[in-house]
């Protein structure tokens, strides 16, 4: 999926502001993660959980496959390594936080992607040894529109 840079809304997923990146880390590495610094990432699988505001959705999950872009939010720099790959997004109204806290996983590292969280989530980057299970609607990629 990585280089498409064209997004569907379902019916069923219209409006959504919340997404969730099911990313395959195929083997271990150590990333520099901006003010974070230096992070330690097992191969796996990962569920990165994000928001978008006002009807952004399509753009952000867009600019989240692109391969080639400006480094900004801690998911870019994990997604920057060769190793990783997302394999699915999936798309839902529950807020950000409450569909973060559900889903289980181990934290690999603190403060991943949760710079602005005010529940205590403490990252919003969930590590599994096993691909998990999501039962959320699945975001359609057109890749025929594929681009960088």
């Amino acid at each position: 999926m990585a280089g498409c840079n064209h997004t569907t809304a379902e019916p069923e997923t219209e409006g959504a502001e919340t997404y969730l990146l099911v990313i395959r880390l195929a083997r271990s590495c150590r990333v520099t993660v901006g003010r974070l610094g230096t992070c330690c990432f097992p191969s796996g699988w990962y569920l990165y959980t994000g928001s978008a505001r006002g009807g952004r959705l399509p753009s952000r999950v867009a600019r989240h496959l692109r391969s080639e872009k400006r480094l900004r939010w801690h998911i870019d720099y994990l997604l920057a390594e060769p190793a990783a790959r997302i394999v699915a997004v999936h798309v839902t109204h529950q807020a950000e936080c409450v569909l973060n806290q559900a889903l289980g996983g181990n934290v690999v590292q603190a403060g991943f992607g949760a710079s602005d969280c005010r529940v205590g989530c403490g990252s919003h980057l969930r590590h599994f040894r096993r691909r998990p299970l999501v039962e959320l609607p699945r975001y359609r990629v057109d890749s025929s529109a594929a681009s960088s």
